[in-house]
């Protein structure tokens, strides 16, 4: 089960009870009485959020951080170094965005007994070729949620598994390619290895 941290409903929340595992990102926002049942936290480890989750108490203070048997990092440290550059001269405005926090929330992960690790740069690679194939608009990076499914897919899934998802509105910062991510999970939900948790609504 993968929550974003759009809306949720009361269908998602019993998915979420039943799941074999739960992963939800970086500040949980989305987690109600249900926050505990979490097992990972994605965490976007560069840049503002990065630096925000850290130095705020309240995150590490959260039942779902604190419920979480792994921590992941979604962006590759030496990929995104490589990335200042060009997003100097294509988006002087992410002067930060590159900015890596990466060993603080390993330190973190280790001290609190968890586990760790860095959704590797090849993930991220794939998906943008994949995602060229939608011909998106300029985009600074695909977004956490799409990364950390394209990793559960190559590096976790097997067998009968599937992936479903809550609170995922395909909506927010600008630098994500929005339409081409719901594009190219399409055909993922078409073969049944991705199903959306939908909400039955009423007159």
């Amino acid at each position: 089960m993968v929550v974003g941290n759009g809306d949720i409903g009361p269908n998602a929340r019993e998915a979420i009870a039943d799941a074999h595992a739960v992963v939800r990102f970086n500040d949980c926002r989305s987690a109600g009485a249900d926050a505990a049942r979490t097992d990972i936290v994605v965490v976007c480890n560069t840049g503002r959020p990065g630096k925000k989750m850290l130095g705020e108490p309240g995150w590490r203070a959260h039942p779902s951080v604190n419920a979480a048997d792994e921590i992941w990092c979604v962006r590759d440290p030496e990929k995104f170094a490589e990335m200042r550059a060009p997003l100097a001269v294509s988006h002087p405005e992410l002067d930060d965005f590159c900015d890596d926090y990466t060993d603080g929330f390993r330190a973190y992960a280790g001290s609190a007994g968890k586990g760790f690790r860095v959704v590797p740069r090849a993930v991220h690679e794939r998906l943008d070729e994949a995602l060229s194939a939608f011909s998106p608009a300029p985009y600074v990076v695909p977004s956490t949620g799409l990364v950390t499914i394209a990793d559960l897919i190559e590096n976790r899934m097997e067998g009968d598994d599937h992936i479903a998802l809550a609170g995922f509105s395909h909506q927010g910062w600008d630098g994500h390619p929005w339409d081409a991510e719901r594009d190219y999970l399409e055909p993922l939900e078409a073969k049944g290895l991705v199903r959306r948790i939908t909400e039955t609504k009423h007159a």
